[in-house]
């Protein structure tokens, strides 16, 4: 494989560890100690991750807009640099209004990595004909979310919470380095030719996009729930043995194969036949819990989750981009702001019904039936698929 595409391949998914895996969804983990401290109710852990989905919507909106072209690298390192600060400072106040000015851009910023490193490394993937690794890309969620939860634990227990935050920033930086030596520009004579995919009979018409979106939309409103609450129902819950950090670190583990095993099946049987599957599975998953809070019942909704939320993103961003090939930040920014808009409302909601309800059964409830809808919504695009082996045009 090109010296180049292995390095970007890493440089990526570091990236995606420190935007999303630590500067996302560390919050999860972090969320029931900050809740004991300061007396965070359902309500407010809600709103503080609505304020970072704020922020992700509109992160994902502005990279959709802009014109990038050779711009992307350093707006990467800059994005970078401030998802690592906004870590850092959430362990240096304990305001919470503070709290939603960096949690919001938390948001913005991840979003924006999440666009402008995926269509480096898509695009990268793309000019050596490995496109099949994606996969390995998306993976980076997963580890950052398995490394948060292992750190989390043994630091909060003697720095508490907000050491946590600033330990994880720490390590962030260590990743940062290695970024910046690895993704950098291609000179002209190492530019490889980039092999744009040519439409697939086997590919859903431009025109069938708007399914994918509102499908992908749902996906955000409906597994976020899970994503925010997972550990603190865990905490909550008296039937549960364990460390509830651990919960997480379940949902990390199952993320990291999980790209690839998605991106595998959706070759071998085509993505949206995938994507509907993997929606349906990650229903049951979330459900669970609302039945029984026990420990079974909860690492396995949590093995379940990890393993469909990032194999969904990898599954509908690939697809995505073989709908629509060129300019791949500008379809990947627009699908992930509907993603964004559903997770932003996500927690509020379920936050809001669970304080009502003193319970987080009927949330739970109501995002697996939300996925499940977005599932359905795919249902159109699979007569554009045969039963024959279905290959990537750039997966060879």
């Amino acid at each position: 494989m090109h010296k180049q595409t292995v390095q970007y391949l890493i440089g990526g998914i570091f990236s995606l560890i420190i935007a999303m895996g630590i500067g996302r969804f560390s919050y999860t983990v972090i969320l029931p100690y900050m809740q004991e401290t300061v007396e965070l109710s359902r309500s407010t852990a809600g709103y503080l991750a609505t304020s970072n989905y704020l922020g992700y919507l509109i992160g994902a909106i502005v990279a959709g807009r802009l014109t990038l072209e050779n711009k992307r690298i350093p707006f990467l390192q800059i994005g970078l640099i401030i998802s690592i600060l906004t870590t850092a400072f959430m362990g240096f106040t304990d305001n919470v209004v503070l709290w939603y000015i960096l949690r919001f851009i938390s948001g913005v910023v991840s979003a924006f990595i999440f666009v402008v490193i995926a269509s480096l490394v898509l695009d990268q993937l793309a000019s050596s004909s490995k496109m099949h690794l994606s996969g390995f890309f998306y993976s980076g969620v997963g580890v950052g979310i398995a490394l948060s939860a292992i750190i989390v634990s043994p630091i909060q227990a003697i720095y508490h919470w907000n050491g946590t935050w600033i330990a994880l920033a720490l390590f962030c930086i260590l990743l940062f380095g290695i970024i910046v030596l690895f993704i950098k520009p291609i000179r002209p004579s190492e530019q490889q030719r980039i092999h744009e995919p040519t439409t697939s009979k086997r590919t859903p018409p431009k025109k069938w996009m708007k399914w994918l979106m509102m499908s992908y939309s749902l996906e955000g409103l409906g597994y976020i729930v899970t994503g925010t609450f997972i550990v603190s129902i865990a905490r909550e819950s008296t039937s549960f043995n364990g460390d509830a950090a651990f919960v997480w670190f379940v949902v990390g583990i199952a993320a990291i194969p999980s790209c690839f095993v998605w991106s595998k099946l959706a070759q071998q049987y085509g993505y949206v036949k995938t994507l509907f599957v993997s929606m349906i599975v990650q229903a049951v998953g979330i459900i669970l819990p609302a039945f029984a809070t026990n420990t079974i019942t909860l690492y396995a909704s949590a093995f379940i989750f990890g393993a469909t939320f990032m194999g969904i993103t990898t599954v509908s961003t690939t697809l995505a981009r073989h709908i629509t090939p060129i300019n791949s930040h500008k379809i990947l920014g627009y699908l992930t702001a509907g993603y964004a808009f559903g997770q932003m409302i996500g927690p509020s909601i379920a936050g809001k019904l669970a304080n009502i309800t003193n319970s987080y059964h009927y949330a739970l409830i109501s995002a697996a039936v939300v996925v499940a809808i977005g599932a359905f919504c795919l249902i159109g695009g699979l007569k554009y698929e045969t039963h024959e082996t279905v290959t990537s045009p750039v997966s060879k």
